[in-house]
C-alpha cells in the first residue's frame, strides 16, 4: 500500500483510551481497517463497529474466519490478515511494539512499515515504542495519552483473601484450570479466559464476569491486549512463564500490559501476586509499573515479506536475510520457516512442486498456524498429507466433510472440548483458503457451525467445572441476613435456598449436594439451619401417616440392621430381651425433632417392626406360644423353646437330647404344631420362607452384634459360589453347607427321604442322581449329604453278586430276629422315611410338590408357591419335554449305618481313650466334609449269616 497519508502515533500505557480513539477514526472514514494482535480483540471491536454501522458493511478477517460481505468497508483483522491490497481511507495498527516479540514481531514490523490509509494511518502502542518511530517512521507525528486512572500495587495477598473483581492471570493452562477450581470453592466460580478459546466461549466467559454471575476471572495473558473488562486488582499467579524456548521471568513491560488491566477509565486499579505462589516484584519493578517508565526498544524483528520465488533455494535465503536498517533485526525462525524446511527436504513433497505457481502454494500451506500446538515435526507431518491433494489440486469435499464430522462430537471434558475447538480452528483456516478446498462456502459453513457447537459445550463444561451458583447467591446474599433466604423443600427431598437445590433431606439428615466442599458445606447449613425445623417437622408428620411399603429392613452405611424411611435411615436395631424384641433407637438425625414430632416418628417405626416380625417370624411366634402352653407336654414345650431361641430352625443334633425325649404321641403333638423333624435339622415349616430368613438373619446379627449378612437370591435353591461367614449364617438363611455348595434344607430333608425309600428295608441299595443333579447338586455334594444322613458309600455291586443277592436277601430275612438290630434305622428316622416309594417320586416336580411330614398342605416349607420355584436357575429345567433319548444317571451304591444317638459317640469315645476314630466310623459333621470320603477297601464276599453277625457288633 503506497505511502499517501499522514502519520500518527499515539503512544502510552494501558488505559488510555488509544483503541477507542482508533475506532472513532475508523468510523469517521469512508473506509478503513485495524490490525489488532489477537483473534478476540477483533471480534470484541467487530461487534462495536457492526452496531454503529450494521453488519453488512463490516468485515472480519483473521486466519480461521472470515466474513466479508460484498459491501464491506471497514475492516477488522488480526495483524497477519491484513489485506494490504486494499485502498482504504484509514489504517491502524494496535500494540505495535509486539514487533520486539521474537515469534510474530517481522509481521507487526512489516505491517508497521508497510500499512498504510489512503487518508490517514494510526500507530497504537506503548511509550517504549517512541524511539523505533523516530527511527523508521520520522515523519510520523507522535501524540502521547496519559492513563485516565492510577494503577498502585497492592502487595501479596491469599487467594481467598482477593477483592472481588480481581482478575488472577496465570501462564499455563494447568495453572489457570487449579486457580479456577480453587475459586470455584469457596468463591462460587470464576470466568476462564485464555487465547485458544473461540470468541463465542470468551465472550460467554467474559459475560458471567461483567453482568455479576462471578466475581473472579482467570485467565492467561492475553487479557493484556486490549481486551475492556471491569477489573479492579489484577493478581499474578506467577511472575514466570516459558516462552516456547525457556522458562522465563516475565520483563517490566509484560508486567505492566497485565497490570494495566486493573482500573478503568476513572477507576483506580491495583496488582500484586498471590502469596505463595510466584515470588514478589522487585522494588524497581513496582515503581516501573506505577510510573509507567520502561526502557525504550533498541530493535524490532524483521523478514522479507516479498520473498522471490525463482527455486527454494532462493525462497529460503530470502526468508532468512537480513535487513538492511541497523535497529532491525532478523527474526528467529519461526514455525512457517521451520515447516517449509522440513517439507522441501521431502521428496514426495517436492515432486509435486512445479514453478514460481507451485511454491508459492507449498508456501502458503507451510503458513497454516499451528493452533493445535504440536510443534514443527508434527506440524509439517500433517500438511505433508495435505500436500498429497493440494500439490496437484484440491482437498476432495468428501475427505474435509470426514474430517469435519469427526471432530463433530461433544463429549469430553475441558482439555478434550479445547483439543477439538484447536483441530476445528486448523480446518476452518483451510476451508477460507479459496483454492484449498472443493465447495469452499459450504465447508466454511460447516467449520464456523462445528465451532458454535463445540464452543457452547465448552462454556458449559467451563460452567460446570468452575461455577458453583449455589455458592454464588448465598455469598451475595447472606451478607445481610441468612434467615431472608426463602427456603422450600420438593417432593424429591431437594432443599432449595433461592431456588438453587444445597441438599436434600435424606429422611430426617440433611446432606449437602455431593460437590459441595466443606467450607461450603458449613455455608449451606448456616443458610438452612433456621428453616430445617419446619421442614422436618413436616417430614415427621409425613411419616407417621406413611404406608407400610415406605418402610424397609436394610444395613447401614456400618452394616448394622436399620429400619429405613423412603431410602433414608430412620434408626437402629439392638438386642432386647429374646430374639423377638429387639430395641428402636432412633438415628442422630432425628436429634432436631422434638416432643409430640419425635414420639409420633418412634412408634410410627415401632408398629412397622412389630407388624414386620408378626408377619415374617410367625413360626417362632407359634413356638413360642407352644413352650408356654399348659396344654403341650413338658417335653414338647422343651424342644419349642430351643427350635424358638434359634429362631425356628436347629440341625438335629443341636437338639438331640430334647427330641430323644418325645413318645410317639407326643412326636406327633409337635407335628400337628408345625413343627418338621427332618434326618438332619428340625424346624417350623413356616421358618423357612424368604421372609423370615431375611428377619432371622437381621435379628440373628442384632443379639450377636455382627453386621447384617448377605443373603442369596429368594429363588435360589443350589448355591456353589456363595460364601457364608459361618454356619450360624447358613441355617440361618435356610441353607445346609456340604463342601463348597449349599442346599436349601427342605431340599435336604427331601433328597435324605429319597434315599430311604430307595433303601426300603434293605442295608445297601442303589440311587441315581437323577434328582440331586436336577437340583444343581454335584456328585461329591451328594456324597457329603449321604453321609451326613447316616449313609455310607459303598462299591457298585459285581454283576455275579448282583444275580445271587435275592437269595441272599431272602437267607437273611429268614434266619433274622423280630427286633431290629442295631445297625437299622433309629426310631425316628424310621418314622421319617415312608415305607415305600410314592409314585412318580423319583421326578424332581414329584419331589418338590411334596411337604414335608408335620406340615400343613396350604402351607408346605417351599420358598415358592408353585414347584418351579424350587428349581434353581442354574440347574436343567425338569418341565421341558423330555428328549427322545432318555438321560443316563450314575447309579450310587449305599449302606445304611444310621444316625448316632445322643451323647453316645462322647461315651464311646471316652471308654476307649484311644486315638480319634477315622472317617468311616465317625458321626456326620454339620458342614459336611472337606473333600469326597476315600473309597471303602474290597471286601473278601461273605455269607448272609457272616455279615448279620458283622452287623450286630458293629464290625460291618
Amino acid at each position: 500500500m503506497a505511502d499517501l497519508s499522514s502519520i500518527t502515533a499515539v503512544l502510552g500505557p494501558t488505559n488510555t483510551g488509544k483503541t477507542h480513539l482508533a475506532v472513532e477514526r475508523l468510523t469517521a472514514h469512508s473506509s478503513g481497517m485495524i490490525g489488532f494482535p489477537l483473534r478476540l480483540l477483533a471480534r470484541e471491536v467487530y461487534d462495536r463497529v457492526c452496531a454503529m454501522k450494521g453488519a453488512n458493511r463490516v468485515a472480519l478477517i483473521t486466519g480461521e474466519e472470515k466474513i466479508e460481505p460484498p459491501d464491506a468497508r471497514w475492516y477488522l483483522c488480526t495483524a497477519e490478515s491484513m489485506p494490504l491490497d486494499k485502498e482504504l481511507g484509514f489504517v491502524a495498527l494496535d500494540e505495535a511494539q509486539l514487533g520486539a516479540d521474537p515469534e510474530r514481531g517481522h509481521v507487526f514490523t512489516d505491517r508497521l512499515l508497510r500499512a498504510r490509509g489512503r487518508e490517514e494511518t494510526m500507530i497504537l502502542g506503548s511509550d517504549m515504542l517512541r524511539p523505533m518511530i523516530r527511527q523508521l517512521l520520522p515523519e510520523a507525528e507522535i501524540v502521547t495519552r496519559p492513563r485516565f486512572s492510577t494503577l498502585s500495587y497492592a502487595g501479596a495477598k491469599k487467594l481467598s483473601r482477593l477483592p472481588r473483581r480481581s482478575a488472577i492471570v496465570a501462564f499455563s493452562v494447568e495453572e489457570v484450570y487449579a486457580v479456577a477450581e480453587m475459586l470455584r470453592r469457596f468463591a462460587g466460580g470464576a470466568a476462564v479466559v485464555m487465547g485458544a478459546l473461540s470468541p463465542s466461549t470468551r465472550n460467554a466467559q467474559v459475560r458471567m464476569f461483567q453482568e455479576g454471575e462471578v466475581d473472579y476471572l482467570v485467565a492467561t495473558d492475553a487479557i493484556g491486549m486490549g481486551l475492556n473488562l471491569d477489573v479492579r486488582h489484577v493478581a499474578f499467579a506467577s511472575l514466570h512463564k516459558f516462552d516456547g524456548h525457556r522458562r522465563r521471568r516475565l520483563t517490566v513491560p509484560e508486567m505492566a500490559q497485565i497490570a494495566g488491566r486493573a482500573g478503568r477509565h476513572q477507576t483506580d486499579g491495583t496488582f500484586g501476586v498471590l502469596t505463595g505462589q510466584g515470588g514478589e516484584f522487585t522494588p524497581e519493578e513496582i515503581e516501573a509499573i506505577e510510573e509507567h517508565r520502561f526502557k525504550p526498544l533498541q530493535h524490532m524483528y524483521w523478514r522479507e515479506s516479498e520473498p522471490r520465488f525463482t527455486d527454494v533455494g532462493t525462497l529460503i535465503g530470502d526468508l532468512e536475510s537480513r535487513p538492511a536498517d541497523p535497529v532491525l533485526k532478523p527474526a528467529p525462525e519461526a514455525i512457517d520457516l521451520a515447516v517449509l524446511k522440513r517439507l522441501t527436504d521431502s521428496g514426495e513433497v517436492m515432486a509435486h512442486v512445479h514453478g514460481a505457481k507451485g511454491l508459492r502454494r507449498l508456501w502458503a500451506a507451510a503458513s497454516l498456524p499451528d493452533f493445535r500446538q504440536v510443534g514443527p515435526d508434527h506440524h509439517a507431518r500433517f500438511i505433508t498429507r495435505l500436500w498429497r491433494h493440494l500439490g496437484t489440486g484440491r482437498l476432495p469435499r468428501a475427505l474435509v466433510a470426514q474430517e469435519i464430522a469427526r471432530l463433530d462430537d461433544m463429549r469430553g471434558d475441558v482439555e478434550a472440548l479445547a483439543q477439538k475447538i484447536a483441530a476445528t480452528r486448523t480446518w476452518s483456516y483451510i476451508a477460507h483458503r479459496p483454492d484449498w478446498v472443493e465447495d469452499r462456502a459450504d465447508m466454511a459453513d460447516r467449520t464456523r457451525a462445528l465451532e458454535q457447537k463445540l464452543s457452547d459445550a465448552l462454556h458449559d463444561r467451563l460452567r460446570q467445572r468452575f461455577v458453583d451458583r449455589r455458592t454464588s447467591v448465598l455469598l451475595r446474599k447472606m451478607g445481610k441476613d441468612a434467615s431472608l433466604l426463602p427456603v422450600s423443600l420438593d417432593e424429591s427431598g431437594k432443599v432449595l435456598v433461592d431456588g438453587e437445590e444445597i441438599g436434600t433431606l435424606d429422611g430426617f439428615r440433611f446432606k449437602p449436594v455431593a460437590d459441595a466442599r466443606a467450607s461450603e458445606s458449613r455455608l449451606l447449613l448456616a443458610a438452612a439451619e433456621r428453616h430445617l425445623g419446619g421442614l422436618m417437622t413436616q417430614k415427621a408428620g409425613e411419616l407417621a401417616a406413611s404406608e407400610d411399603a415406605d418402610f424397609t429392613l436394610e444395613a447401614n452405611a456400618a452394616g448394622r440392621p436399620a429400619i429405613m424411611w423412603r431410602g433414608g435411615e430412620l434408626g437402629l436395631l439392638e438386642p432386647g430381651k429374646t430374639l423377638l424384641q429387639p430395641v428402636f433407637k432412633p438415628a442422630k438425625a432425628l436429634n432436631g425433632l422434638e416432643g409430640a414430632d419425635l414420639s409420633a416418628v418412634v412408634a410410627r417405626a415401632e408398629s412397622w417392626l412389630e407388624s414386620r416380625i408378626e408377619k415374617h417370624l410367625g413360626g417362632v411366634t407359634a413356638l413360642l406360644a407352644l413352650s408356654q402352653s399348659v396344654h403341650a407336654p413338658p417335653t414338647v414345650r422343651a424342644l419349642a423353646i430351643q427350635l424358638a431361641e434359634q429362631g425356628g430352625v436347629a440341625a438335629r443334633a443341636d437338639v438331640a437330647d430334647a427330641v430323644h425325649a418325645l413318645d410317639k404321641d407326643q412326636r406327633a403333638a409337635a407335628r400337628k404344631a408345625g413343627i418338621v423333624f427332618g434326618a438332619l435339622d428340625i424346624y417350623h415349616h413356616l421358618a423357612l420362607k424368604p421372609g423370615a430368613a431375611r428377619w432371622r438373619s437381621a435379628l440373628d446379627a442384632v443379639m450377636t452384634g455382627k453386621p447384617m449378612p448377605d443373603l442369596p437370591p429368594e429363588s435360589a435353591v443350589h448355591l456353589t459360589d456363595w460364601r457364608f461367614a459361618n454356619v450360624r449364617d447358613c441355617r440361618n438363611a435356610g441353607y445346609r453347607r456340604f463342601g463348597t455348595e449349599h442346599l436349601r434344607i427342605d431340599l435336604v430333608e427331601r433328597l435324605a427321604r429319597k434315599a430311604h425309600e430307595a433303601r426300603g428295608q434293605a442295608r445297601d441299595f442303589d440311587i441315581d442322581l437323577a434328582l440331586p443333579t436336577s437340583l444343581g447338586l454335584s456328585e461329591q455334594g451328594f456324597d457329603m449329604l449321604m453321609r451326613d444322613a447316616g449313609f455310607r458309600r459303598m462299591p457298585p455291586a459285581k454283576p455275579a453278586e448282583t444275580e445271587t443277592q435275592p437269595d441272599a436277601a431272602q437267607e437273611h430275612a429268614a434266619s433274622a430276629p423280630e427286633a431290629p438290630a442295631p445297625d437299622a434305622p433309629a426310631p425316628e428316622a424310621q418314622e421319617e422315611a415312608p415305607a415305600a416309594a410314592m409314585p412318580g417320586a423319583d421326578t424332581p416336580e414329584a419331589m418338590a410338590a411334596t411337604a414335608p411330614e408335620g406340615a400343613p398342605a396350604s402351607e408346605a416349607p417351599t420358598t415358592g408357591e408353585a414347584a418351579a420355584a424350587d428349581a434353581p436357575t442354574d440347574a436343567p429345567a425338569s418341565a421341558d419335554p423330555a428328549p427322545q433319548t432318555a438321560a443316563v444317571y450314575p447309579v450310587l451304591r449305599y449302606r445304611w449305618v444310621g444316625l448316632p444317638k445322643p451323647g453316645r459317640d462322647q461315651q464311646t469315645r471316652k471308654s476307649r481313650g484311644g486315638p480319634k476314630r477315622s472317617d468311616k466310623d465317625r458321626g456326620p459333621r454339620h458342614d459336611g466334609p472337606k473333600g469326597p470320603p476315600p473309597a471303602p477297601k474290597q471286601k473278601p464276599v461273605q455269607s448272609a449269616l457272616a455279615e448279620q453277625l458283622a452287623a450286630l457288633t458293629g464290625r460291618s
